[in-house]
């Protein structure tokens, strides 16, 4: 199991840094908009996958490949820890609050409507 969590986690750290050099080249606002967008991404991943699997089950390994490999080093909670930690270092409370609220909030959201939406599109598949 550990060397699928290996391989995942090579490919979901490469994913979030080329998702996050791309989201700073194409932005210039000062919030974290980087990790905000592939914890966000994550989080509705990870709830379509679940869906998934409630109906199709997988190897356990196939799910440590997905879930705690790509997912586990694509997701950041330690950057995102830092950043809220310099935005207030730096006095950027509004943005601090408006990284808080959107990542956790919308996040938590994100896992449910994935989730739903693959149960309804694979209700949907058995008709």
């Amino acid at each position: 199991g550990l060397l699928f969590i290996a391989a995942g986690g090579a490919i979901g750290a490469i994913m979030r840094y080329l998702v996050c050099e791309l989201t700073y080249k194409f932005t210039t606002l000062a919030a974290p908009w980087g990790t905000i967008i592939v914890n966000l991404l994550g989080c509705l991943i990870i709830g379509i996958l679940w869906g998934l699997f409630d109906v199709f089950p997988v190897h356990n390994n196939t799910k440590m490949f997905l879930l705690v490999g790509i997912l586990g080093a694509f997701t950041t909670f330690s950057t995102f820890a830092l950043e809220n930690f310099n935005l207030f270092k730096s006095g950027e409370i509004s943005l601090l609050v408006m990284n808080v609220s959107i990542s956790n909030i919308v996040g938590i959201l994100l896992v449910f409507g994935g989730y739903y939406l693959s149960k309804s599109f694979l209700a949907g598949i058995n008709r």
